[in-house]
């Protein structure tokens, strides 16, 4: 069996994982906030940067997690194809969710179906990018283990939304964020913690790319969009601040005329 080390570079990366999930979940949750004061075009919209989001960061914080994932005895490649694909399916499955939350009439039944829809979607990513690892050997899985992950990922995510329908305050927000962002990567580690290899030594080249050569520029290129996405969210007026913007400006025009 090849020695598993899940922090290869210390902290480091377990930390920044952990920051990229807080920050997406953030900005999915204050997207999906702005989406449910808005109507039409707008909501759309709104839901969309919320999937994004939301997908963006639960994808980059498994890769980033992964770049301090290493195995003894063999090097590791990835699977490009289904790299990319795994990343589809987190904004694909998790925008599911939120849009069932977004345009949801039972707030009840919408909460449980997007919980449930975004957190298979959050463990469907965790475990295509998990297929994408090529090395020397077999790796394998503890079953009870992979359940507990997608537990957690399932109630991960329907805290999230509850928190999406139910928290208006940018503090609240903060704080179901950091929560989320441990949830997320609770399940990330949880499910390492069901992987084991079995080392097949070879002289072969693997298939596929190098973390460094392809996870590394993915992963900063989706950093970068979601702290700028972050940005102009944080900058955009709410509904609120809109409307209180037209009522401030009616007098100045009545006096006017």
């Amino acid at each position: 069996m090849g020695h598993l080390d899940h922090a290869a570079f210390g902290w480091l990366t377990p930390v920044l994982s952990y920051v990229m999930a807080c920050i997406g979940a953030a900005l999915g949750l204050r997207c999906t906030v702005r989406a449910l004061g808005a109507t039409g075009r707008s909501r759309r919209n709104w839901l969309l940067t919320a999937a994004s989001a939301i997908g963006t960061g639960i994808w980059t914080m498994h890769f980033v997690a992964m770049l301090g994932f290493s195995v003894s005895g063999t090097e590791m490649r990835y699977n490009v194809p289904l790299t990319i694909v795994s990343l589809l399916v987190a904004m694909v499955v998790v925008g599911a969710g939120v849009f069932a939350v977004g345009y949801g009439r039972d707030r009840g039944r919408a909460l449980v179906l997007g919980g449930l829809t975004t957190g298979l979607g959050v463990a469907s990513m965790h475990y295509l990018g998990m297929a994408a690892l090529r090395l020397h050997g077999v790796v394998r899985y503890d079953p009870v283990l992979v359940g507990v992950s997608v537990v957690i990922a399932v109630v991960a995510a329907t805290a999230a939304l509850w928190a999406a329908l139910n928290i208006r305050s940018p503090v609240a927000v903060a704080v179901a964020s950091l929560v989320m962002g441990g949830a997320v990567s609770s399940m990330h580690y949880t499910g390492m913690m069901a992987v084991s290899v079995r080392v097949s030594p070879s002289g072969e080249a693997l298939p596929g790319a190098t973390a460094m050569q392809f996870i590394f520029p993915l992963a900063v290129g989706l950093g970068s969009y979601l702290f700028l996405t972050s940005a102009f969210v944080a900058l955009s007026p709410t509904a609120g601040e809109r409307e209180a913007s037209a009522s401030a400006q009616r007098p100045v025009e009545s006096v006017a005329r």
